[in-house]
């Protein structure tokens, strides 16, 4: 296999990416000045090499704790429950939320052979005990397999007091009724609220 078969193959390998892509991206790669290149892979040896889930929360960090988990401005007593690391910064880009995290690192999904023991639930729970967190909003993706985590999530926390969330579902900002579909449509009506 030549090295350039090589990295077609490693890239195909990444999510979104077909071997077309793959290729594309390879020839791309290779048109750029060799520094350009040799940044890159500096750029993946040193992700590869340093970073790693913060012991606390599951976020990919180079320190551990993360930036988010050592804050002292976060309120301790929300804890966010997300299903992948790549979640926490769609929620910080609204500004809104000033809680803590926890990552999953999946969701349930027994067909592909992911269990409770395969996620990072023992570690949720563990944070539970200390008393400081009072509610835990679960932010799992709106799929059969995030509804099925969130309804496991809420039977395992809710008997040690405290109050599980989720968050709300309906239609976009800027989106047509009329392209909707209806499931979307019924969990915007089911989440209704007052003007």
């Amino acid at each position: 296999m030549s090295v350039i078969d090589e990295l077609v193959g490693e890239l195909a390998r990444l999510p979104g990416i077909g071997r077309k892509t793959a290729l594309r991206l390879t020839y791309h790669l290779l048109k750029r000045p060799t520094p350009e290149m040799v940044r890159l892979a500096r750029a993946l040896e040193n992700v590869a090499m340093r970073v790693r889930p913060c012991s606390r929360c599951g976020n990919l960090t180079e320190a551990d704790p993360c930036e988010l988990c050592a804050s002292p401005r976060r309120d301790a007593s929300v804890v966010c429950v997300v299903e992948e690391a790549s979640d926490i910064g769609a929620i910080e880009r609204t500004g809104e939320y000033r809680g803590l995290y926890h990552v999953l690192g999946g969701r349930l999904s027994p067909l592909e052979g992911v269990g409770p023991d395969e996620l990072n639930i023992s570690g949720l729970i563990a944070r539970m005990g200390n008393g400081a967190v009072r509610e835990v909003i679960v932010a799992t993706n709106p799929s059969v397999e995030g509804e099925a985590t969130a309804v496991y999530l809420h039977k395992l926390i809710r008997p040690l007091g405290i109050r599980v969330t989720r968050l709300a579902r309906g239609l976009p900002v800027g989106g047509d009724l009329e392209y909707a579909d209806g499931v979307t449509i019924a969990e915007a009506l089911t989440g209704r609220r007052d003007i």
